[in-house]
């Protein structure tokens, strides 16, 4: 089923929307099976954050977007569910922000880069990175550990999606500001993250994209205090504070 058989009515409609962009993507050789599991683990967080984007979900994306464009050079990564969820919207925040786009993946193999790359350049992606590997993340075994080293190799500030706890850290280590999306505000990656945004991925790169081009005419002062004023710590306890007052609801209703 295509997102276009979805009603716009549907109660659970950017539910089974994503879902369907999902399998679609397994179908393409984007995704891979355990992608569906990691789409349904996160379902289940922002089922109990009220399928929203919160106040302070919101203020992490602005800060996001000052990183970005402040950066010297920005990147996005993006693995298979990113590629497939929101392709349009990550080539959208690429040109609003001038970030490089690379492909990066846990399970690597040249057939699944191609594919991703291939699906981001239809939907208007230019000179996607990812597919050289002649650069290392330090600390990291295997494939995973592999980056451009005119990438994410050379990246200041770099956006990782649905990303892996270690890896997220690893780039912290590295000296690199990471911009995390994650839906659970417990996970590794949300708690190493400069930036934890506590968001679903479908509305936090949109809304990252929007504050991108609010803040384009800013000057170098005006992003630093939207950066500076930033703090973590309290974004990730109001997002957990709504989990558990989501979950609270729940067992009242």
């Amino acid at each position: 089923m295509s997102d276009d058989h979805v009603p716009d009515d549907h109660p659970r409609h950017d539910s089974l929307v994503t879902r369907h962009r999902i399998e679609d993507g397994v179908e393409r050789g984007i995704t891979s099976k355990q992608g569906l599991i990691a789409e349904g683990r996160g379902e289940a967080f922002d089922y109990l954050l009220g399928e929203e984007t919160i106040p302070s979900a919101d203020d992490a994306e602005r800060v996001a977007a000052a990183l970005l464009l402040r950066a010297r050079h920005p990147v996005l990564s993006v693995n298979g569910n990113v590629a497939a969820l929101v392709p349009d919207d990550i080539v959208d925040l690429a040109a609003a922000t001038g970030a490089d786009i690379e492909v990066n993946l846990f399970g690597r193999t040249e057939e699944r880069m191609r594919a991703i790359a291939d699906y981001l350049e239809e939907h208007g992606a230019e000179d996607v990175k990812g597919l050289t590997g002649d650069g290392r993340i330090p600390g990291l075994s295997h494939d995973r550990g592999t980056v451009d080293a005119d990438g994410i190799g050379d990246a200041d500030v770099v956006l990782v999606p649905l990303e892996d706890g270690d890896r997220a850290e690893a780039l912290g280590e590295m000296g690199k500001t990471e911009i995390v999306v994650d839906l659970n505000p417990l996970s590794r990656s949300a708690q190493v993250a400069a930036v934890p945004i506590i968001d679903n991925i479908i509305r936090a790169v949109p809304n990252i994209t929007r504050h991108a081009r609010d803040l384009a005419d800013a000057d170098d002062a005006e992003l630093a205090a939207v950066i500076e004023g930033f703090d973590r710590e309290a974004a990730l306890d109001a997002a957990e504070a709504r989990i558990r007052e989501g979950a609270t609801r729940r067992e009242d209703d």
